[in-house]
């Protein structure tokens, strides 16, 4: 049996930035809950199928990233504000406020350490009840995951299809 409110980090990306964005442009408000809803439970159903969950497993991988999925969103959120703002240094050339361009530095490097504390803590925890396989095969459906939330919310719903250049904003976890 599939839970219907997998609580996975990469369910909370996707349902709060794919499908809001195919809920405001493809169907009505009053059905953003019901697609999410749907998508949710799909996605519980492909991660089980793909890692080969027990229904133990599942109800234990969704308490674990309800831990961390809020960490991680809000970690991210601080380092797309930091790369923001070291973009509008940067752009200034010449005239940047260098003392600043150092602080963001050091902000983004501090950052980076969080995201590895948090990461360790998190498979630490899931290494408790997946077996090295089935992690391998998460951290993969992750990054498949995050691929597809990054290539439509960069073009408005549509893959990349561009090259790097091309993109509107580099991606999560890099500065630009």
């Amino acid at each position: 049996m599939v839970k219907p409110m997998l609580g996975l980090g990469i369910v909370t990306l996707l349902a709060s930035g794919v499908v809001h964005g195919q809920a405001t442009t493809a169907a009505p408000t009053g059905n953003r809950a019901a697609l999410e809803q749907q998508f949710k439970e799909r996605t519980a159903k492909l991660t089980q199928q793909r890692l080969g969950l027990t229904d133990a497993q599942l109800a234990r991988l969704e308490q674990t990233n309800a831990r961390f999925a809020p960490q991680l969103r809000q970690l991210s959120a601080q380092e797309r504000e930091v790369r923001w703002q070291l973009r509008q240094e940067m752009m200034a050339g010449n005239s940047a406020n260098q003392q600043h361009v150092s602080e963001l530095l050091n902000a983004s490097i501090q950052l980076q350490k969080q995201r590895i504390a948090i990461v360790e803590s998190e498979q630490k925890e899931l290494a408790g009840f997946l077996n090295p396989v089935q992690r391998a095969r998460y951290i993969s459906l992750q990054t498949q995951f995050r691929k597809r939330a990054e290539e439509l919310s960069g073009q408005g719903g549509r893959p990349n299809q561009g090259q790097r250049g091309q993109r509107k904003r580099p991606p999560l976890g890099r500065l630009p």
